[in-house]
């Protein structure tokens, strides 16, 4: 089999600017399968943000800015008392892969994207799960597979799905995983790095066409 393994976090600012670059490669990749594997970029924090931490992330925001030319909005940041826990978004990224849900394969990606204008566009709590539902639903329903809001939230809330989100940070660590975005090609048990950060999708292309040879 072979496919790609996307290794990120929603709430991951330079995961946000890949965006394009990736989607600009799958769309020169067609067939070729990728699957989500969440990190915990800030996976149980439970400190509330301090200035400091945020004017360091609007620094890094501003560098994917103008790497990307992606909108963002400070809003994310600016409510008191916000906790910046990338946990509950990533559990909503592997939410819509349980079989629950019955969803597409493409699910966790759409939703994953989703969650990144969320947050990053629109300035919204993507910690918070009724949001996380909403933008599950909506971004489906955008995509032909309408679920009710309520049973994304109580599959996100279930305690198999927060396992399974725990099983996604381990892989992560065993595979030796430290920065985000990843992107791995994986044919039959060889895994190829394909992207280590920020990369633009002629130069992933470029790499993985001779691996495909």
């Amino acid at each position: 089999m072979t496919r790609l393994i996307y290794i990120a976090d929603p709430m991951c600012s330079w995961c946000y600017g890949f965006g394009p670059e990736l989607s600009g490669l799958l769309d020169a990749l067609p067939g070729i399968p990728v699957e989500i594997v969440v990190g915990g970029l800030r996976a149980y924090n439970k400190q509330v943000m301090d200035q400091a931490l945020k004017a360091t992330l609007l620094s890094h925001w501003r560098h994917v800015e103008q790497a990307s030319g992606l909108p963002f909005s400070e809003g994310g940041l600016s409510r008191a008392g916000f906790i910046y826990d990338t946990e509950p978004a990533c559990r909503a990224v592997v939410t819509a892969r349980m079989p629950d849900l019955k969803l597409p394969p493409s699910a966790p990606l759409k939703v994953f994207h989703a969650i990144q204008r969320t947050f990053y566009a629109q300035g919204l709590d993507v910690t918070r799960g009724e949001i996380l539902a909403e933008v599950a639903s909506a971004a489906m329903a955008d995509d032909g597979y309408p679920i009710d809001a309520a049973a994304f939230h109580a599959v996100w809330a279930d305690e198999k799905t927060k396992a399974a989100t725990r099983n996604d940070f381990a892989q992560t660590q065993r595979w030796g995983v430290s920065g985000f975005p990843t992107l791995i090609l994986e044919r039959g048990k060889e895994l190829s790095l394909v992207a280590s950060g920020y990369t633009p999708a002629a130069a992933m292309l470029g790499r993985v066409r001779p691996m495909l040879e």
